[in-house]
């Protein structure tokens, strides 16, 4: 396991035309990953519509890690003008977000093109 997360973040274009911003995360997503999760999400202030979150290269997501993925996608609900799509869970951690309810806030999709196309 690794102790760091580290978020990278692009932009990609929907076939609609609309702009994805796309959050890549990498490592081990754990509590202490809070911080930066949440300011790269707030930083966006609202200004995105279509969120991409891409957990092909994490490893391993703890309760905690779980648990600021949910506060992140509850902020989204709240702000009622956004809509997030997760890509790129192992098969584990797709069975995990789906068994906490986390498919209620954020569609699931094997790979990004499939989240994209989803917009």
């Amino acid at each position: 396991m690794q102790d760091t997360t580290k978020i990278t973040q692009r932009t990609a274009t929907a076939a609609s035309g609309s702009p994805v911003r796309i959050f890549s995360f990498s490592g081990d997503i754990t509590s202490t990953a809070k911080d930066s999760i949440l300011s790269a999400y707030r930083e966006l202030d609202g200004s995105t519509y279509y969120l991409l979150l891409d957990f092909t290269a994490v490893e391993y997501i703890n309760s905690s890690g779980i648990a600021i993925i949910i506060q992140m996608l509850l902020d989204a609900s709240k702000a009622g003008n956004q809509t997030v799509a997760i890509f790129g869970l192992s098969s584990h951690f797709n069975k995990v977000f789906t068994m906490v309810g986390i498919n209620k806030y954020a569609a699931l999709h094997p790979d990004e093109a499939a989240a994209i196309a989803s917009i």
